[in-house]
């Protein structure tokens, strides 16, 4: 590798966020939000967006632990977790159906965790019956679930085709037999293959595989193999992740030490590899992260500039007003987020007792909306037009100063006004959008915060 391309990598894999949301969790106002001003936020986007809204329902159990996963779990074998739980998701939904000011309209549904499909299938019909009974669901909908192939049969599959699901994303990571070792999630190729074979001999219309670059004990050769693999299966749609090490905050990744994991480096020829091999499959590369076929709606979406991002990933709903069920769930009402308390204990004594289960939450001012739209043109466009009054002179001269340095690397192209990332600046998609965060630029990065950007 060029030593200039080292010495960038060196420069720029430094912790920044993610940007799911924006403001990032750690700087959310939550002395000053409360229940009152997030229920108000909802109701006036409720009518801003005709009644439409998408939901994400957290289902946190699995029956063993993946390593590598920072999400929010509960690893458990008793199923008599499941009818409690999805109880107490149906009655703080009641809670919400009794604030909105008119029947909602479904566009979205995500089932996310955890492992969805540590639930049964007719727990799963049941949700969802419970949650879209007596409601519109336009034709046009997205029902989605994530999904572990060692734990989903096909009538798992069969009873959410059932109910309207037309979308699956499976789980892969990476399939050579060491990496899955270290990161406790052994899944053959043929497993994998036969619930992508059944979802699509039921109807699904996208097939969605994760894959992570950087795990512990991966190599180039592996990558290959895994990419190889994935073209095989040939997905309609790919998020090719980077494995964020974070052992402060999910503690199954202290099975491996640091020396495990590979360096920046390595990262970044796993991804070129990655990269390289998806685009000669015929994929296209679009926001952070993913790739799609061409014939795709997240490829027309992009193109098309509607395309946008939640705490669900890419969407092509463009929807404002996310609702968010279950513990750990995050609500996204466009004007401020609310999350429920991540313990399902708690989560379940408060929603049953009739109170609302948030412990978290943040009302934006008009500076954060005016910075989460231009943090959504990059991720979403990889371009912005910058207001500059939106911006102190001290910050505005900071952002001016960093993107003209990114320019000088190759990252970005800048003229003042108008920022383009170049095919060279994917990778560095989170540095770049950083530059605009008001709060890191004024309080900088706890050590620990975040992930490493590579």
């Amino acid at each position: 590798m060029k030593k200039d391309l080292i010495e960038l990598l060196n420069k720029y894999d430094v912790p920044v966020p993610r940007y799911t949301s924006y403001p990032t969790v750690p700087y959310w106002n939550k002395d000053q939000f409360t229940t009152d001003k997030w229920l108000e936020t909802i109701n006036n986007r409720f009518v801003k967006e005709q009644n439409e809204l998408s939901l994400y329902i957290h289902l946190p159990f699995c029956e063993e632990l993946c390593t590598y996963c920072a999400c929010n779990k509960r690893i458990t074998k008793n199923h008599g977790t499941e009818a409690p739980y999805l109880a107490a998701v149906l009655k703080e939904w009641e809670m919400y159906l009794n604030v909105f000011p008119g029947k909602p309209i479904i566009r979205e549904i995500h089932l996310g965790g955890g492992t969805p499909t540590f639930f049964s299938p007719e727990h799963l019909k049941q949700l969802i019956q419970g949650l879209v009974k007596n409601f519109e669901v336009v034709k046009d909908h997205e029902f989605s679930i994530e999904v572990h192939p060692n734990y989903t049969t096909f009538e798992h599959l069969e009873a959410l085709r059932s109910v309207g699901f037309n979308r699956i994303s499976l789980g892969v990571q990476d399939f050579n037999y060491d990496v899955q070792y270290i990161i406790n999630r052994i899944q053959t190729f043929e497993e994998t293959k036969r619930v992508i074979d059944q979802a699509r001999q039921l109807g699904f219309e996208s097939v969605n595989l994760d894959l992570i670059y950087g795990l512990p004990k991966q190599t180039l050769a592996s990558i290959e193999h895994t990419i190889a693999q994935t073209k095989l299966l040939m997905p309609d749609r790919i998020a090719f992740y980077s494995y964020a090490h974070v052992p402060w905050k999910s503690k199954g990744q202290r099975r491996y030490s640091d020396a495990d994991v590979p360096v920046a480096a390595e990262k970044i020829a796993m991804y070129s590899l990655g990269n390289a091999m998806l685009s000669e499959a015929g994929f296209k590369s679009i926001g952070m992260d993913h790739f799609a076929l061409p014939s795709d709606k997240l490829v027309k979406s992009y193109d098309e500039g509607s395309l946008h991002r939640n705490f669900m990933g890419y969407t092509t709903t463009n929807n404002k007003l996310l609702i968010g069920l279950g513990t750990s769930s995050i609500s996204d009402s466009w004007e401020g987020f609310a999350q429920n308390d991540k313990e399902v204990e708690s989560y379940q004594d408060k929603i049953n007792a009739g109170n609302w289960a948030f412990v978290n939450g943040h009302v934006l001012s008009a500076l954060d909306g005016q910075i989460r739209r231009l943090i959504l043109d990059l991720m979403c466009q990889g371009k912005l037009v910058l207001d500059s009054s939106h911006f102190s002179a001290e910050h505005l001269l900071f952002i001016k100063q960093k993107w003209s340095e990114m320019e000088a690397d190759g990252l970005v192209r800048w003229n003042d006004q108008n920022l383009t990332v170049q095919p060279e600046g994917r990778l560095f998609i989170r540095n770049i959008t950083a530059v605009i965060d008001q709060y890191l630029f004024k309080t900088g990065t706890a050590k620990q915060q975040f992930s490493k950007a590579l």
